[in-house]
């Protein structure tokens, strides 16, 4: 739509705000039928703009606004886009947008467990609590390979108890131990040259 159009299109629709208000007011025939013509006239020539031209005119109209500007994805590709159809692709955006943790099969659970498990070992502080972390995760391991609900296999090991501990043990003291000094920065080699020393 020309400038000009817009002009003439933005008129005719004040003035049937105008003459509305009039009817709303108490108002005579012959303004009723202005009115009446006007927005007859205003659907005519809705109809004859078709469906691309008002999507291209409301795409404009945003780009003015400003509307399009600081999109999440600008110059940045789709996420997903080419990748196979996953049926399942909503759950899974859910669950990393949620940051939800503890769903899935208990194999993989498992898996995930264990590769964290000496961080998790590491943040006790007395062995009865390192023994009670490890009996229950040996004790979930014996009964994940024990049932039979399909999904991936259990390849988890157990672990074992005393050498977990011993190795728990040798962590706190190499922690707890003192960081050896730092060796005195090397001065370069104009000042060790210059100076009087």
């Amino acid at each position: 739509m020309s400038s000009g159009s817009t002009g003439a299109f933005r008129r005719r629709v004040e003035r049937a705000a105008e003459l509305r208000a009039v009817r709303a007011s108490g108002s005579t025939a012959r303004e009723n039928d202005e009115l009446t013509a006007a927005e007859e006239e205003l659907r005519q020539k809705r109809a004859k703009v078709d469906d691309a031209a008002k999507a291209e005119y409301l795409i404009r109209d945003a780009m003015a606004q400003g509307k399009f500007d600081n999109l999440k994805y600008a110059g940045k590709q789709i996420p997903g886009l080419g990748e196979a159809y996953d049926p399942d692709w909503w759950v899974k955006g859910l669950l990393q947008r949620e940051n939800v943790t503890g769903l899935g099969p208990k194999a993989i659970l498992l898996r995930t467990e264990d590769a964290g498990l000496d961080a998790k070992l590491d943040a006790e502080f007395s062995e009865k609590q390192v023994r009670d972390i490890l009996e229950d995760f040996n004790r979930r391991v014996i009964d994940a390979r024990r049932q039979l609900q399909g999904g991936p296999p259990v390849i988890t090991k157990t672990r074992d108890v005393d050498a977990e501990l011993e190795r728990w043990r040798d962590r706190r003291e190499a922690a707890a131990a003192p960081a050896p000094p730092e060796p005195e920065p090397k001065r370069p080699w104009c000042r060790r040259i210059w100076s009087p020393s």
